[in-house]
């Protein structure tokens, strides 16, 4: 029967040997849950950080999941602490902050992978719907990036004054409206298409052009301009 000693040293020769591949073949080199694994072990180095990788996989659906968890659902976790948690989070904030980075490089418009990268980054795990506003101006250089509201698992408040009254506020030239759903699915709703419309024509008197509507969801996403629906 292994010791306590033992389980140190297997426990180590793995991280290590964890280490190695990430060194010699990069991130892709490892799997998802390898990637928490190691992750977590960086911030609690005694603990069995395979079992628990694995765990919050299946808690949460894969790595998506995982890194865009609430702090209070990943602490509910069974051997999940704040260091462990503030890992996970602190991650997730670098990931983001290097993909809106690259957003922010170019003319959006001209740019629309990278802000797809972004906004499925930051949005198709939630389990809250949100609703953001991208405000762009003249160049379609990204001025401001807000969220406007949060509402029940599957709808959010959208106050149309609200929105142009922001994009006047900070005189964008455009904005582009984003929200989620967190069934997944990113099929846009009637409500969807219609509350698009009325941004768009509130806009247009008001010279803020309403470029597009983005629906994102762990299945994918959905322009509104793309399918003709404004």
């Amino acid at each position: 029967m292994a010791g306590a000693d033992d389980i140190v040293d297997e426990r180590k020769g793995h991280r290590a040997r964890l280490r190695k591949r990430l060194f010699e073949g990069g991130g892709e080199a490892l799997l998802d849950h390898e990637l928490i694994e190691y992750l977590l072990a960086v911030a609690i180095p005694r603990a069995d950080t395979k079992t628990l990788a694995k765990a919050l996989m299946r808690e949460f659906g894969g790595i998506g999941g995982v890194l865009t968890a609430d702090p209070a659902a990943l602490a509910r976790v069974d051997g999940m602490g704040e260091i462990s948690t503030a890992a996970v989070k602190i991650a997730h904030a670098a990931a983001l902050r290097l993909l809106q980075a690259r957003v922010g490089e170019r003319p959006v418009l001209a740019n629309w992978q990278a802000l797809l990268d972004y906004l499925r980054a930051d949005m198709a795990h939630h389990v809250i719907e949100r609703f953001r506003v991208l405000h762009l101006n003249t160049r379609n250089m990204l001025i401001r990036d807000e969220v406007m509201s949060e509402g029940s698992i599957d709808q959010a408040a959208v106050y149309v004054r609200e929105v142009i009254r922001r994009a006047i506020d900070l005189g964008s030239a455009s904005i582009i409206l984003v929200h989620n759903h967190p069934s997944g699915d990113p099929s846009p709703s009637r409500a969807d298409i219609e509350i698009t419309r009325t941004i768009a024509e509130a806009g247009k008197r008001l010279g803020v052009a309403v470029h597009d509507h983005i629906v994102i969801g762990t299945a994918g996403h959905v322009s509104l301009r793309a399918q003709g629906l404004i």
